[in-house]
C-alpha cells in the first residue's frame, strides 16, 4: 500500500520480451497488484512475465503479479481496459499504467499517484515536456506531442492539458466505474478518447511531471495513427459540444 491505499499497476505489453522483466523487477514495493496484459505477442513476452511472477511469489511468499494474455491482438487501449477490470476486481483503489517497454521511470510512480490518493484528481497523466530530460525525446515526437496536447486540450475545453499522449497515468477505481470501458477506443488514440470520456463525466484531470525514458525500446507508432488520433479529437470535441448544448437547453 501507499499511504493506506491499495495500488495496482497495469502493464500492457506487445512483443516486449527484451524489456518486460526489467519493468517488473523495478516495480516499487508499495504496489500491491501488477497486471501484465500480453496483447497476443509473437515473442516470449508472456512466458518471461510469468517467470517473473513465479519468482516473485517464491521470494515473497505470495505473488503480486498476474499475467493474462489476449488470444488475438486487440490494441493497447483494449489491453489497458482488461487490466483496469482485473485490478479493480482485485481490490485496487488506485490503478496506474506503466507500459512494458521501459519508457516510464518507476521512481516517478509515487508522485503520479499522489493527487489521486489525496482526492484532488480522479485521473492523472504524466507530463514529459516540462522535465529537464525532455530534450532526449526524438524531435519529431516532441513536436507531435506538443501539437496533439494543444489540439486535445482545445477540443475538450482543457486548456491546461499539455501531454495528452503520455501513457504513464493513474486513475481512481471510482473514476473507472464511471467510464464506458466497452466503448473506449481499443488501439492508438486511446488516451485521447479516454480524456474525452473523463471530460464528459466531469471527472478531474491532473498532470504530474515525469521523466521521459528512451533506450532499447522500439515504437509501434506509425504516421497513420495521427489520422486516427485527429478523428478521435474531433469526435471528442463534438461530444463535448453536444453535451454543453444539452445542458444549456435543460437548465432552467
Amino acid at each position: 500500500m501507499l499511504q493506506g491505499t491499495r495500488i495496482a499497476v497495469v502493464v500492457p505489453a506487445h512483443n516486449e520480451a527484451l524489456l518486460i522483466a526489467q519493468v517488473l523487477q523495478s516495480m516499487p514495493s508499495f504496489v500491491d497488484h501488477i497486471v501484465v496484459v500480453d496483447d497476443a505477442s509473437t515473442d516470449d513476452t508472456a512466458a518471461i512475465a510469468q517467470q517473473q511472477a513465479e519468482l516473485g511469489a517464491q521470494q515473497h511468499s505470495g505473488g503480486r503479479v498476474r499475467v493474462v494474455r489476449h488470444a488475438e491482438n486487440r490494441g493497447v487501449g483494449a489491453a489497458i481496459v482488461t487490466g483496469y477490470r482485473l485490478a479493480v476486481a482485485a481490490g485496487a483503489e488506485v490503478v496506474a499504467v506503466m507500459a512494458g517497454d521501459g519508457q516510464m521511470d518507476p521512481t516517478d510512480l509515487s508522485g503520479l499517484l499522489q493527487p489521486v490518493i489525496d482526492r484532488t484528481a480522479d485521473y492523472v497523466k504524466g507530463v514529459r515536456l516540462t522535465h529537464p530530460d525532455a530534450g532526449r525525446m526524438p524531435v519529431v515526437r516532441r513536436l507531435g506531442t506538443r501539437a496533439l496536447g494543444w489540439a486535445t486540450g482545445a477540443a475538450l475545453g482543457l486548456p491546461s492539458l499539455s501531454d495528452s499522449q503520455c501513457g504513464y497515468t493513474a486513475i481512481s477505481a471510482h473514476a473507472i466505474s464511471q467510464l464506458d470501458l466497452h466503448g473506449l477506443w481499443p488501439r492508438y488514440g486511446y488516451p485521447n478518447d479516454l480524456l474525452g470520456q473523463l471530460r464528459l463525466r466531469g471527472l478531474r484531470i491532473g498532470e504530474v511531471q515525469v521523466r521521459p525514458v528512451y533506450g532499447a525500446e522500439r515504437s509501434e507508432l506509425k504516421p497513420r495513427h495521427a489520422l486516427v488520433i485527429a478523428y478521435l479529437i474531433a469526435r471528442g470535441a463534438w461530444r463535448v459540444r453536444c453535451s454543453s448544448m444539452h445542458k444549456a437547453i435543460h437548465t432552467p
